[in-house]
This record gives structure tokens, C-alpha cells and sequence, in this order.
């Protein structure tokens, strides 16, 4: 038994103008031990799967399918319920640590409310949790800076005091949403080897939610590419980077900078479709060099490819097999 299994979430929200139909029946599983990322433009879904995955949504949002933790379907348990699971089995690092913290309280305040939330122990004895945390994730003279306040730290930092919160009550899963997001470069590697030396002692599941390719070269054993609200490529790292069965897919990696590379970059012309009142059809078929009529009218089922673990959603992955398809999309730029 997987530790998360997600099967087919669906998310949407009523709005004005029509239903928005943000997570279209999503699926995927994660154990311990495992690095599972997950790419995708701006408003592809990622952040919204994972923000109900931990019951984070707002009452407005009509969610459907599974979400299994341990076996245990959590959308089905009762808000305080659920609160059990989230922050204590599993942790979340948000996006922007600055909006994330409040700049009121002091770090080892906010650390020890986290602790304390979901075990009943002193002040102290949260205290020197808290302490614990900061030196686990590498916040040098922890015990002095316990007592600062988040606008005393560097981003850096206060993305640091994200991971250790997120760790605070030491979870069997960890969700990174974006975790280098605004960050330096050299920053980020100190991030993303905070998480890796973290994820190799405690052994825990994580996440990896992020729009930056190489974050997911480095550190992912699996990877989903989500496109307007659904899973559209399944695979290993090795198999979707090396052998993209999807035109979205090998249009991303087609955009990734090359050292020494010289000329225009590839790129994906047009832009993600309006998740309210969705066209028939496969949702890339209006930026896809390879589209054909079966595209724009019907949409395909996420299928195995020549690989039987990597599922691809095209009706056209066969002939994707030994093609440079990110190069069809530099065709269609320079033109």
C-alpha cells in the first residue's frame, strides 16, 4: 500500500462567469522514500492538487475522487479529523515564506505553535523543539536566532524556517510547493540540498511541485506533467526527459537553455486555455505542431506508451518514438 494515493481529483470552483475546472481527474501515488515532482506552466493545477491533498481549499470548491493516506480516504474525514493529518503526518512548504510567517511573532514562537499544536508538551520543552528544527535545516546559532523575528532573515532563511516548520512534527510526507520560487541560484541549491539531505535521513515521501525542470532533473525519482487541470505525461525522470511521448512535454524541455547552445530557444506558442467551459478535444491541440482533427475533437485517455510504466496523454505518442519533437517547435517559431 502506497502512502498517498491519489485517485482521480477533481476540483472546480463556481464562479461568475461558469464552473472553473481546476483538477481534472488526477492520479497518483507516492510512498516513503519516494521524490515524486510535478511540472507545469502557471494555473496547470499543480498547486491546487496539492492545496487539496491537504484540505486547504476554500468551502467553495467541489472536490471529488480519493485522496488515501495510509489507506484512510482523508476527504471523507470531518475538518478536525483531517487536522490530525495535516501538519502532523503531513507538512507543506509554501510558496512565499514572507506571506507564509507572521512578522509579529517571533521564529521560535511560530516553530513551537507548530509543535505544540499536535503534541501536549511545555513551552519550553517546544522551545527546544524549535531550536532542534532550525539547526536540523542548517540556520546557523540556532539557539540566537530562535528569538528573531522573519523579517531578520534573508529569503533564504525564512524558506529554510518553512521546511523546518513543515518537518516540526517529523511527517511520513512532505509537499514543497515551489520551495526556490523567487530565490537566487546559489540559494536555491542550498534549498533543494537542505531537502535532499532531509529526505535521506528521515526516509520521508515528498512532493516536489515546481515549473523549473532542472529542480526536477536533480532530485525527482518520477515526475507528472500537468497541462489545464490534468495529468498529461506519467513517467520516470530518465524516460520523460530522454523520451518525451507527449508534444507539451517536449516543448518544455525544447525551452530549457542550453550551455553553448547558440540561436533562438524554443518555445510553445500561444497560451494555456481557460479552465471555464473547456472545448472538446485534447486541451493542447490549439499550440500542437502535431495536431490532427481526432485532436480537436475528442480528447485521449492517459495511456501506456512504448513503455509500459510511462503513461502519455496524446493520440499521437507512436509518433512521437524517435523524434526530436522539441525541434518541430523551433520549426514552427522561426517561421
Amino acid at each position: 500500500m502506497s502512502l498517498l494515493e491519489v485517485k482521480n481529483l477533481c476540483v472546480s470552483f463556481p464562479t461568475e462567469d461558469g464552473v472553473v475546472e481546476a483538477v481534472r481527474n488526477v492520479s497518483f501515488s507516492v510512498d516513503r522514500g519516494d521524490v515524486l515532482g510535478i511540472v507545469g506552466e502557471s494555473g496547470s493545477g499543480k498547486s491546487v492538487t496539492s492545496m487539496a491533498v491537504m484540505g486547504l481549499l476554500p468551502r467553495s470548491a467541489r472536490i471529488t475522487g480519493q485522496v488515501l493516506y495510509d489507506g484512510v480516504d482523508i476527504l471523507k474525514l470531518e475538518q478536525k479529523q483531517r487536522g490530525a493529518y495535516r501538519g502532523n503526518r503531513m507538512g507543506m512548504i509554501f510558496q512565499d515564506p514572507m506571506t507564509s510567517l507572521n512578522p509579529v511573532y517571533t521564529i521560535g514562537w511560530q516553530l513551537s505553535e507548530a509543535v505544540r499544536t499536535h503534541n501536549n508538551i511545555s513551552k519550553k520543552a517546544a522551545k527546544a523543539r524549535a531550536v532542534e528544527l532550525l539547526a536540523l535545516v542548517g540556520i546557523p546559532q540556532s539557539s540566537k536566532r530562535v528569538d528573531a523575528f522573519p523579517h531578520e532573515f534573508s529569503g533564504g532563511m525564512r524558506q529554510r524556517v518553512m521546511i523546518a516548520m513543515a518537518m516540526a512534527n517529523n511527517p511520513d510526507l512532505l509537499i514543497a510547493d515551489e520551495p526556490t520560487t523567487a530565490l537566487d541560484v546559489t540559494v536555491q541549491a542550498q534549498i533543494l540540498e537542505t531537502l535532499e539531505r532531509i529526505q535521506a535521513e528521515s526516509g520521508i515521501g515528498i512532493i516536489l511541485i515546481t515549473h523549473d525542470l532542472g529542480v526536477v532533473a536533480g532530485m525527482s525519482d518520477r515526475m507528472l506533467v500537468m497541462y489545464a487541470g490534468s495529468v498529461v505525461e506519467d513517467g520516470t525522470v530518465d524516460e520523460i526527459f530522454y523520451e518525451p511521448r507527449m508534444p507539451y512535454t517536449a516543448g518544455l524541455l525544447g525551452a530549457i537553455p542550453r550551455a553553448g547552445a547558440a540561436g533562438r530557444l524554443n518555445q510553445i506558442k500561444g497560451t494555456t486555455p481557460s479552465l471555464i467551459n473547456l472545448k472538446p478535444g485534447c486541451k493542447f491541440s490549439g499550440r500542437c505542431p502535431l495536431v490532427v482533427d481526432v485532436c480537436q475533437q475528442t480528447e485521449p485517455e492517459l495511456v501506456p506508451t512504448d513503455q509500459p510504466a510511462h503513461l502519455a496523454r496524446c493520440h499521437r505518442t507512436k509518433d512521437l518514438i524517435g523524434v526530436d519533437a522539441s525541434a518541430m517547435f523551433l520549426q514552427e517559431t522561426a517561421g
